[in-house]
């Protein structure tokens, strides 16, 4: 495939789960052709979606892509891009590098499955290939999505802020607080709040918030750094993390100023 050629024809490992179904519609919106498949996978149907697809991405959880790879390996060709969906990038990338000596790029959705109007950005990681990564970025471009363009160890050191230390911090915080006695007459307005944004990501999808963490070759350090801040709260300098925490907020306080 060349830089040149538009993706036109698209294989979904994973059809089923929430991402893969989600990938599935904007492709046949948008009118390119698309072959799903799901577990258990017939190895002749999935010959056949793979030797009739440009682009092979698997839309898998993190734990199964070995097993996933494993299948899909035989049946790749030299048209095929190989791609993946998954949260964490590094480890990702190089499992599919060394299953396949093809084409690959990385790609993580910074959303859920139902995206609201305006935040549909996927990060891309490049694997092997240029024309590959350029063609990825159209194909996700000409479905709607916003794209940019990171490493694969610069995405998972964000995302172990971004998602594995907000994992952690709720699951701590609401461990700490959970079986305190009488503590439910004093729940407040924002207390209740933040139990509601946990609660999907404490019950239901807890297992797979733990597997990310413990696949992102930099979530320990995520957890040491935020660490020496809760120290910080314990020596009684509050002042200076609230000062330094309105860093989020710096373009209000621009704006203000001007």
């Amino acid at each position: 495939m060349t830089g040149e050629r538009a993706i036109k024809s698209v294989a979904i490992i994973g059809s089923q789960g929430q991402m893969g179904r989600l990938f599935m519609n904007l492709c046949i919106e948008h009118g390119l052709s698309v072959r799903g498949l799901d577990k258990p996978m017939d190895n002749m149907a999935l010959a056949m979606a793979i030797q009739s697809s440009e682009l092979v991405l698997l839309a898998v959880p993190i734990h199964a892509l070995a097993d996933v790879l494993l299948q899909v390996k035989p049946h790749l060709s030299h048209w095929n891009i190989l791609a993946d969906l998954c949260s964490v990038k590094v480890g990702p990338v190089e499992h599919m590098l060394a299953a396949w000596d093809g084409p690959v790029v990385g790609t993580h959705p910074l959303f859920g499955p139902r995206p609201p109007e305006g935040e549909r950005v996927v990060a891309i990681t490049p694997g092997r290939g240029d024309a590959a990564l350029d063609a990825v970025d159209d194909w996700l471009k000409r479905i709607e999505f916003s794209t940019f363009r990171t490493t694969a160890h610069e995405h998972d050191r964000a995302m172990a802020f971004i998602q594995g230390l907000n994992f952690v911090t709720n699951t701590a915080y609401l461990s700490a607080t959970a079986g305190q006695p009488d503590i439910e007459r004093f729940v407040t307005p924002s207390f209740r709040r933040r139990l509601e944004s946990a609660r999907k990501m404490l019950t239901e999808d807890a297992g797979l918030f733990e597997a990310l963490f413990e696949a992102n070759p930099y979530a320990q350090e995520a957890v040491r750094l935020f660490r020496s801040h809760l120290n910080v709260a314990a020596g009684g300098d509050v002042s200076l993390l609230a000062e330094r925490a309105q860093w989020w907020w710096r373009d209000d306080k621009q704006r203000g100023g001007a």
